[in-house]
């Protein structure tokens, strides 16, 4: 086998040995949600624009995700009747429950601690936004100069959408459920690949090793 071809081998041995230790790009920050019967729905809209029904449930989870897809739901409790048993309907006004998630230690900003998650009812009037929801119960709140939500009842004290590293580990949460049947003694899909990356170049090499071999005979 031609010296060429053993570096190609070694190029491949690392690249694969390296590829499941790549970290991916994420952004911490707080996503916004609504609860549509039993699941959490990403919001299509910021909080300052949706007015919310009364009896409606809206969620927010402080978090490090790389887009809506990846993003992780509110944990907890999740039932108006629940978050509002308390607080009792009254005329000109509408409730609106509030799921408040800010995370885990690993999402949270060097040098903070994520408060525990909380719910809470916010009583309004009826053309209130989920912005004057969570300010009337959660507040102090940090907005960016772009209208991005930066902060839930101080939390966190700086940043506001910056990006992270993340390395590419099983979320806690809104990830989804793993196929324990792929890891029941059979390689990893890129185990598989390199392997047959680098059958294919040593086949390749010992074939112009032959070629080599007939032509100078």
């Amino acid at each position: 086998m031609t010296r060429r071809v053993v570096l190609f081998l070694l190029a491949a041995f690392l690249l694969i040995g390296t590829a499941g230790q790549a970290q991916a790009a994420g952004y911490r920050y707080w996503s916004y949600w609504d609860r549509d019967g039993g699941a959490w729905v990403y919001a299509t809209q910021g909080p300052s624009l949706v007015r919310p029904s009364d009896g409606e449930v809206q969620g927010f989870r402080f978090a490090v995700s790389e887009d809506s897809g990846d993003a992780a739901r509110p944990r907890g409790t999740a039932d108006f009747a629940s978050i509002c048993a308390k607080t009792p309907a009254e005329d000109g006004s509408k409730r609106v429950a509030l799921v408040l998630d800010f995370g885990t230690a690993s999402d949270a900003p060097s040098g903070e601690t994520p408060p525990a998650p909380r719910t809470a009812c916010a009583q309004v009037s009826p053309d209130a936004t989920t912005a004057d929801a969570l300010a009337a119960v959660a507040g102090p709140l940090r907005y960016d100069t772009n209208a991005l939500l930066c902060a839930i009842a101080g939390y966190p004290k700086s940043g506001c959408g910056e990006q992270v590293s993340q390395k590419q580990d099983p979320r806690t949460t809104a990830a989804p459920e793993k196929d324990e049947s792929a890891d029941e003694g059979g390689p990893s899909v890129g185990l598989v690949a390199g392997i047959a990356v680098i059958a294919a170049l040593a086949a390749a090499g010992a074939w112009q090793a032959r070629r080599r071999r007939n032509a100078t005979r």
